[in-house]
């Protein structure tokens, strides 16, 4: 009788540790900016960053660099020659600082997002205002932004550089300038191309290979190429895309995931977020890989503040964490 009260005692131990290890919740995973020696960041605006607490807690949680998304492009910065607001930029540098992320700088030279009164400039006109656009936001933020985007999308899909008003105007030399000019504002920043449709191996990411080569070869201080990474489900992930970071890498120059996205038609479905996923995790583990690749960075981390709907009509989704913040299994195929 005492053994059998002795067996049923152990059973029920047993159970009870059972039932208390069924019930144990899930352990959160780590922040993403924890699970590598990369830096992991957001394109961040400034009105979300200030307004909503939600999407600020998320974004300290989990990354530790912050890419100003529209807040430091020329026509944000100087709408009207002469006359700067620095305030949506200096709230950024500010959170980054205060919370201790570092900032990528987007973006000084672009054909898109400048301000009109450039169209009036002489070619002599022009080169200095290029000259003192760098030189001044550069000096401003001197010593708190990690990397900028010197010159940002300057090939077309056919290799050719694209026809922008700064190569009109100033001829190829140009994109030499402004990296001379970048490296003199501030000597500690790491200075960047960076483009899109430039994850595989073709003519335009052969063209930004070869001007990366020719450049440094040069002495022109180009010290890093971005790779957008806007990617769609609809297209096949892009072959070679490690080995592309790699031959880049090999240059001497440091690799970076710069604005990773991955749209999907809507609506959402299960077996779209999964292929989804899979595009995150290829881009992710490609960066893995790469000694010198230093950052991956996506563009907006929310589907609540993406530029994917309004640009790809019917296309969106394209985001690790969902409109309410909840991850979604791209962020879970990175940090299972």
């Amino acid at each position: 009788m005492a053994r059998t009260i002795q067996r049923w005692a152990a059973v029920l131990a047993l159970g009870a540790c059972l039932i208390t290890w069924q019930a144990a919740p899930a352990s959160a995973a780590p922040p993403l900016k924890d699970i590598t020696s990369r830096y992991v960041g957001s394109a961040v605006p400034a009105t979300a960053l200030a307004n909503e607490a939600d999407y600020r807690t998320t974004l300290t949680r989990e990354f530790d660099s912050v890419t100003p998304e529209n807040e430091m492009k020329w026509a944000s910065l100087e709408p009207n020659r002469g006359q700067y607001n620095w305030s949506a930029a200096d709230s950024i540098v500010n959170y980054a600082r205060q919370n201790g992320k570092s900032v990528r700088g987007h973006t000084l030279v672009w054909h898109n997002q400048y301000p009109g009164w450039l169209n009036n400039l002489s070619a002599g006109e022009l080169r200095a205002a290029v000259q003192q656009h760098i030189t001044t936001v550069m000096t401003r933020y001197q010593g708190k932004i990690r990397a900028w985007d010197v010159v940002n999308e300057v090939f077309n899909e056919d290799g050719t550089l694209r026809d922008s008003i700064f190569r009109q105007k100033l001829g190829d030399g140009y994109i030499a300038d402004a990296f001379r000019w970048a490296k003199q504002a501030d000597p500690g920043a790491k200075l960047y191309i960076n483009d899109y449709n430039v994850e595989w191996q073709g003519a335009k990411s052969n063209a930004m290979y070869e001007l990366v080569k020719s450049l440094r070869q040069q002495g022109v201080p180009v010290e890093g190429a971005g790779f957008q990474t806007h990617l769609s489900t609809q297209y096949g992930f892009p072959g070679g895309f490690q080995a592309n970071l790699q031959r880049f890498a090999d240059l001497g120059v440091d690799v970076a995931i710069t604005e990773a996205d991955v749209r999907i038609q809507l609506p959402a479905d299960a077996a779209k977020l999964s292929k989804q996923a899979d595009y995150f995790d290829q881009a992710w583990d490609a960066c893995q890989a790469v000694g010198r690749c230093v950052e991956f960075t996506t563009w907006g981390f929310t589907d609540r503040h993406s530029w994917v709907p309004g640009t790809f009509p019917g296309e969106g989704a394209a985001c690790l964490f969902d409109e309410s913040l909840k991850p979604k299994p791209a962020y879970t195929r990175i940090n299972p």
